[in-house]
């Protein structure tokens, strides 16, 4: 089992950043990639970063790149979402996510386990 707990979200004018946190627990993290999405209400969860197991390789929804960066740190067991140049359609919960592979994916279904999420809201 893996346990992830999501912090850092909060209230944000638009243009702002924030730097949301997963801390994770429970087996070896440094050998699962990492990823973040998000659920806006009433909208499906959708993808917006990942990160292999060593932080080599980076993935990024098209809405989010150039904006977002998705960083690890293995020694603190800990993902971490920079926010920058923050949009009111960047609200929603964000949650982190572990999967056990090599290879980065998108969707919601391949991921093994889930924090509780953490609410961003973007204000215009």
């Amino acid at each position: 089992q893996v346990q992830l707990v999501e912090s850092g979200g909060g209230l944000v004018q638009a243009g702002g950043s924030l730097r949301l946190s997963c801390a994770a627990s429970g087996r070896t993290f440094s050998s699962y990639a990492m990823g973040w999405f998000r659920q806006a209400p009433g909208k499906e969860r959708k993808f917006v970063a990942a990160i292999s197991w060593n932080g080599g390789s980076t993935y990024y929804s098209d809405s989010v790149k150039g904006r977002f960066t998705i960083s690890r740190d293995n020694a603190k067991n800990t993902v971490y979402l920079h926010m920058s140049s923050l949009k009111p359609e960047d609200t929603a919960v964000y949650y982190c996510a572990a999967d056990n592979t090599i290879v980065l994916r998108s969707r919601p279904d391949e991921y093994d386990y889930w924090g509780q999420g953490t609410q961003v809201t973007v204000s215009s």
